[in-house]
């Protein structure tokens, strides 16, 4: 074992050595950079003031697409107002009296123009295509998702109806899609 404990520690002292031989040109090479001589750069352009305070103006499409008779049926069933979600967060979504069947969704720092998708599921489900941007509505909650960063924006979002439809939920929960049924 001793012979060992040599061996190691002169290969430990020799790593040391040569860690210090080393040392000094790693550190003087930032310092070779700083003599080089200074690239002329352009002055950056000036800022212009911001259009609005905190939230982007609704990018609407130039020619909005008129919406199929599936769509509309959809665009009836949804809750609208301003709605308190988790955390804190409202999210205030607003049909338009203009364009039948859009919505125009405000959140924190957020705006989004959203049409109607025919959903397999039965939820109803608004996108805005260009943004990225998924409001998804079931029967007890909303959330709003955020497509091309893959992250929800906005979760456990409520109105008044669904409020009632996830208390009720609390007290007779709905059987599980994959349990059997009760033999009658």
């Amino acid at each position: 074992m001793n012979i060992c404990n040599k061996r190691v520690r002169g290969l430990m002292g020799g790593a040391v050595l040569l860690g210090l031989a080393v040392a000094p040109s790693v550190w003087a090479a930032p310092q070779e950079a700083k003599s080089a001589p200074a690239v002329k750069r352009h002055a950056p352009a000036p800022k212009q003031p911001a259009a609005t305070a905190k939230t982007p103006a609704v990018a609407a499409p130039a020619a909005e697409e008129p919406l199929q008779a599936e769509q509309l049926a959809v665009a009836e069933q949804v809750q609208t107002g301003n709605i308190p979600c988790e955390l804190g967060a409202r999210i205030k979504l607003v049909a338009d009296a203009a364009k039948p069947g859009y919505f125009d969704l405000e959140g924190q720092s957020y705006r989004y123009r959203l049409h109607p998708v025919v959903s397999r599921t039965g939820a109803i489900r608004l996108e805005d295509v260009q943004r990225g941007a998924v409001w998804i509505q079931l029967a007890n909650k909303s959330m709003l998702m955020d497509q091309k960063n893959g992250r929800r924006l906005a979760d456990e979002c409520m109105s008044e109806r669904q409020m009632a439809v996830a208390e009720a939920y609390k007290k007779n929960p709905p059987q599980h899609l994959l349990e059997a049924a009760a033999p009658n």
